[in-house]
């Protein structure tokens, strides 16, 4: 007890002379990051968990790309179950001029089963629960389509074939989820209406739900047993150990994406700690070795050492845990509402983490050179040289770097993007570490022909190797963030931006039936435009390849099992699709063949030659692979992973899809087409991406607002190592001028000395920025992005102004204070 005493008192100490405060920071600024991450998280898995059956619309829902089969609904009454079906599907809705895509959800009496639906009377106005769903003859539109109609209760609009009255507006619904539908504008209807409307076509996009409840688990999961044996193509089952898959897919990603920003900041961090505490082990070898003299046994003052670190990493942790409790309402506030229900309080469990993490860090980081304070020798006090770093601690060094690889493991929670990132880290430190060291023994050389000033501070770094190369390192980690958080990002999202042409294909007109074209081609004539390339549609699944079925359990990749689990729109033509390139095989009209994607075909392992059997509508149609083609996906084109030669599909029923470019201004050929064809769908691209943009918008706000922990890392690591060499830098200058050393000339020695530092490290940091956002680039986003000069430039001069300005205000000081104070100091 009284050894932990007595640490608290030095802790005490030592924080008032802010002998630690930079470790202090570095702790607190990781372990916010990660619990802010981790406060978050856990609101969203405790929510979609007390949330699941309410995210379902019951305990177990069949999702299906066809209606549901009837053994399915019999089953549910066998096993004594309730059950309510309901469908989506986007179409155009219209009320006057007023036209707008929306996604229709046709509902029986009684849904939800769990969960509920509330409606207001008009826009903006109180809600409260429905209780019902819509009488037939009316329908339900949310706050957006009814703005966008300039529909309100009372209104009629027109939907398909069929004229619906607007009973009231809907503001809310627990299982809306968050698919494509989901990003449209909502309509809800009396699925008695659905036929009607004339909607359901050949090629319409309508999902099919079969939602089951029941008060008997056993029951439920009899049922679920028995559905999951005989699941076909298009057919699937979410239940509450899975509820709101693609709400937990963005969630996930979404994470992931957070989790990455919060190791970002821990590497910095541990760097930072390891500098800071390094100098703070210089600082107190003396002392040591004095109360070595005074009788103190080694294992004393490793152990009193020990304490004081120990109680300032659960200081740091509390703290980083409240600043994260904090940051996480920040989070909340700017993608809280992508989730779609409130969220509750989080648990324990990230504030044991962040303490957890703390903890590491300084094992890790900190104690690695508290083996030099136990182990000073007591001739230290007249022999200074003595008490150097020995082989032992190196080891040390070496398990807390494997300390920080584990840690980072676990906060990525997945190997791969772990794996990633202490690699990348690791190789910029090797890679770093070689240019750095041989840049400065080439400085030390030029050193010789500088002015005097110059050639004072260039001779000092390489006189400190070691002390000048953790400099180097740690500034040049610093910059990098910096660089990525600026430049590079800019660089990526503008690359992005580029990457769709201004004339890209804005409309996309679906669900048209053959004996439509003519009157549309008539609308495009009769509007001055030219009328675009209409395409057959067929759905079909690919069963089998050479004889052999097709599963997807036999891929291990998420994106080739759903390939292979998904139905395909095949179409067929004379010629190659237009924006297509034929890069193997050729294209033979006379020859029954398909022609795949390239990146199909690398997915799923298909090459020229296999022989494809696809189900179209219950019939088997096989043909080998005569061609593999390039697709332009930018060009925003009507475009198909498989395209049969013609006659091949001609048995199937095919509905038609085709794309255009709308220039602004021309709004009213769309109301021409649906003034003529109601029950065609018109896809505003634009308007989705602009939704789907808005959502990311919100993601990178998070992203950015947990990166800006990184970005105080990287100013501590920046601070921790100028720091670093401050009192040999302060002992070095006593004597220069003890011996007679002028001030300009210790003047130009610290800003040459401060200028190489961040010279070198901005331009290692500019290379580094580069490689970083290139392989982000391309394995991540898939852009052609080219690294360029800028960030070398900025690094660079960045670099030399920073660290220059920087390392001048902390030591100009030095030239005012006499030298034999400094030495008194120092001694």
């Amino acid at each position: 007890m009284n050894g932990l005493m007595m640490s608290w008192r030095m802790l005490r100490r030592d924080l008032r002379a802010g002998e630690l405060g930079l470790l202090l920071l570095a702790l607190v600024i990781a372990v916010a990051s990660l619990s802010s991450v981790g406060f978050f998280t856990d609101r969203v898995g405790q929510g979609l968990k007390r949330q699941a059956n309410q995210l379902l619309g019951g305990d177990l829902v069949l999702v299906s790309d066809h209606p549901i089969p009837a053994d399915y609904i019999s089953e549910a009454r066998k096993q004594g179950l309730d059950w309510r079906e309901s469908s989506t599907l986007p179409t155009m809705a219209s009320h006057g001029e007023q036209f707008d895509l929306a996604a229709v959800k046709a509902v029986e009496e009684g849904h939800p089963l769990r969960g509920e639906v509330r409606i207001a009377p008009g826009i903006s106005q109180p809600d409260q629960p429905a209780g019902r769903i819509p009488a037939r003859g009316e329908v339900w539109l949310d706050e957006r389509l009814a703005g966008d109609l300039r529909a309100y209760p009372g209104d009629e609009i027109r939907l398909g074939a069929h004229r619906f009255r607007v009973g009231a507006i809907l503001s809310y619904e627990s299982d809306r989820g968050m698919n494509f539908f989901s990003l449209l504008p909502r309509l809800m209807m009396n699925r008695a209406d659905l036929a009607a409307t004339q909607l359901i076509q050949p090629g319409s996009r309508a999902m099919y739900r079969l939602h089951l409840a029941g008060e008997n688990n056993a029951r439920l999961e009899a049922y679920e047993t028995w559905a999951r044996n005989r699941l076909g193509r298009g057919e699937s089952l979410e239940t509450l150990d899975n509820a709101r898959p693609e709400l937990r897919t963005i969630t996930e990603r979404t994470e992931r994406f957070l989790r990455f920003a919060a190791m970002l900041a821990v590497v910095l961090a541990a760097v930072a700690a390891g500098l800071a505490s390094r100098r703070f082990v210089e600082r107190h070898l003396d002392g040591c070795a004095v109360m070595r003299c005074l009788g103190a046994r080694q294992p004393q003052l490793l152990g009193l050492f020990a304490g004081e670190f120990l109680l300032l990493g659960l200081m740091a942790g509390v703290a980083g845990c409240v600043l994260g409790f904090g940051v996480q309402f920040g989070l909340n506030a700017l993608i809280g509402d992508l989730v779609g229900f409130p969220l509750p309080a989080p648990g324990y469990w990230p504030v044991l983490h962040g303490l957890a993490v703390s903890l590491v860090l300084m094992l890790g980081f900190a104690m690695p050179p508290l083996i030099r304070l136990g182990r000073v020798p007591t001739l230290r006090v007249l022999r200074r040289e003595l008490g150097s770093v020995g082989l032992s601690e190196s080891l040390v060094w070496g398990v807390g770097a494997l300390a920080l690889t584990g840690l980072l493991v676990v906060i990525a929670q997945d190997w791969t993007l772990g794996g990633a990132v202490t690699g990348g880290f690791a190789l910029a430190f090797v890679l770093f570490g070689l240019v750095a060291r041989a840049a400065l023994a080439g400085l030390g050389r030029f050193g010789g022909s500088a002015a005097s000033g110059w050639r004072y501070g260039l001779s000092a770094l390489a006189r400190r190797p070691w002390p000048s190369l953790i400099q180097v390192l740690a500034l040049a980690l610093g910059i990098t963030a910096l660089l990525l958080l600026t430049l590079v990002r800019g660089d990526l999202l503008a690359s992005w931006q580029g990457s769709t042409p201004p004339d890209a294909h804005n409309r996309f007109i679906l669900n048209i039936q053959p004996e439509q074209i003519p009157p549309l081609q008539e609308v495009f004539r009769a509007a001055q435009y030219p009328a675009p390339a209409f395409q057959p549609m067929i759905r079909g699944r690919l069963t089998a390849v050479n004889g052999k079925l097709v599963k997807g359990s036999d891929f291990t990749e998420e994106r080739a099992k759903r390939l292979a689990e998904r139905e395909f729109n095949l179409s067929q033509g004379e010629q190659v699709p237009e924006g297509n390139r034929i890069i193997q095989g050729a294209w033979d009209k006379a020859q029954p063949g398909f022609s795949v994607e390239q990146g199909l075909a690398a997915q799923l392992g298909l090459k020229l030659g296999d022989v494809l059997r696809f189900d179209v509508a219950g019939v088997p149609v096989e043909a080998p692979i005569t061609s593999v083609r390039n697709l332009d996906w930018s060009s925003m084109r009507v475009n198909f992973f498989v395209v049969a030669t013609p006659g091949l599909l001609d048995a199937a029923n095919a509905s038609y899809i085709t794309s255009f470019y709308l220039p602004p201004g021309r709004e009213a050929l769309i109301r021409s087409i649906l003034a003529a064809q109601p029950n065609l769908t018109v896809v505003d691209v634009g308007a989705v991406i602009t939704q789907v943009r808005g959502m990311i918008e919100q993601l990178i706000k998070a992203i950015q607002f947990v990166f800006s922990f990184a970005l105080v890392a990287g100013v501590v690591v920046m601070l921790g190592a100028l720091q670093s060499t401050h009192d040999e830098r302060e002992r070095e200058l006593a004597i220069l001028r003890t011996l007679g050393a002028r001030n300009y000339q210790l003047r130009g020695a610290l800003l040459g000395e401060f200028a190489a530092l961040g010279l070198l490290a901005g331009l290692l940091a500019g290379l580094g920025a580069n490689g970083i956002g290139w392989a982000v680039a391309h394995w991540v986003f898939k852009l052609d992005y080219m690294p360029s000069l800028l960030p070398l430039l900025v690094g660079g001069l960045a670099g030399g102004v920073l660290v220059t300005g920087a390392g001048w205000l902390a030591t100009r000081g030095l030239l005012r204070r006499p030298p034999l104070a400094s030495l008194r100091a120092l001694a």
